[in-house]
């Protein structure tokens, strides 16, 4: 069995929807891949409402585990997915990049946050099945 690949959810700030992909992705693939989540700016703490539906869905603290980190900060990564940054994004070496393109939810409506919340727990579903049934041609 090959070791779990390292999965880098990247985006400009790291507070906000690669910090909720890492906390998914620990909770529904963490038998397939190990979840990571950086930027290349940080913030001084993880979005509060992130934060709080997070925790009120998934009861979870994400800040209890997770801070925002630079890309610097992480161990080789075997796939990286990108948020959607409108700016540059961050760019990684790795054997495999995906673009998920969600809008980012910071300082909008908490509805407007669980369907991003939702967007970001089906892909995570879909990239663990693709890696499960060896989908993704890492090397």
């Amino acid at each position: 069995m090959m070791s779990k690949p390292n999965v880098a959810f990247i985006c400009v700030h790291n507070s906000c929807r690669s910090q909720m992909a890492e906390a998914i992705g620990k909770i529904f693939a963490s038998d397939v891949f190990e979840s990571y989540s950086a930027g290349t700016e940080t913030k001084p703490q993880i979005n509060q409402d992130a934060v709080r539906l997070i925790k009120e869905r998934y009861d979870v603290d994400m800040e209890a585990t997770q801070h925002s980190k630079l890309l610097t900060d992480l161990p080789p990564i075997d796939i990286v997915i990108k948020m959607g940054c409108n700016v540059v994004c961050p760019y990684l070496p790795s054997q495999y990049v995906e673009d998920w393109s969600l809008e980012d939810p910071s300082g909008k409506s908490d509805e407007e946050f669980m369907v991003i919340i939702e967007q970001i727990e089906a892909n995570v579903k879909k990239l663990a099945e693709l890696i499960k049934n060896d989908k993704l041609k890492l090397f």
